[in-house]
């Protein structure tokens, strides 16, 4: 039986690069066996943290948007793959706000013990944009069990599909075929 595999897309522009190596990963997901599901952080209405702390007596955030429908699924998730483009050398702002609305999983542990994979694209070259990684394995360190077990560079990518003549293709292809 395959996995479950859901990715969170943090690009707010549709078609980006980042989006198009999702797409890759997923089919690699697809073709070895796994069920995909992609899920467009910029279509959804994501409050920022109040820092209120509510959510460590209940494990809940108790604001109305679309961030309790996100964690249920990476908490049904085997693997999550979080997939940004780089902004000044940190991740997406929409990407950021999710990850801050995170916070109740601390208490609840619902993202205990996860895969996750990270796709990260931008103009510059690898070395000067793994410093975006920080904000994701940030989150990771923080939910217990957690373990990346890849990170794609899609970097020298700066216009809109750019990325298609990258060897970040295949080897987002390869890590979706492998999950």
């Amino acid at each position: 039986m395959g996995k479950s595999v859901l990715v969170i897309a943090g690009s707010p522009r549709k078609g980006g690069n980042s989006d198009i190596l999702c797409d890759q990963f997923i089919k690699g997901c697809e073709e070895a066996g796994n069920t995909a599901e992609k899920i467009y952080l910029r279509d959804k209405k994501i409050n920022y943290c109040l820092a209120c702390y509510a959510c460590k007596k209940t494990g809940d955030c108790f604001q109305n948007d679309d961030v309790a429908e996100i964690i249920d699924k990476m908490a049904q998730a085997d693997v999550i793959v979080l997939a940004s483009p780089v902004y000044f050398y940190a991740i997406s702002g929409q990407m950021k706000t999710f990850i801050d609305r995170t916070l109740p999983c601390y208490y609840s542990g619902k993202l205990n013990n996860k895969e996750y994979y990270f796709i990260i694209t931008a103009a510059e070259e690898e070395a000067f944009i793994k410093r975006a990684l920080n904000g994701l394995y940030g989150f990771t360190d923080c939910v217990p069990g957690s373990v990346v077990k890849k990170v794609i560079f899609g970097a020298g990518a700066y216009e809109k599909g750019a990325i298609k003549t990258s060897p970040a293709m295949n080897i987002s292809y390869e890590a979706g075929k492998n999950v």
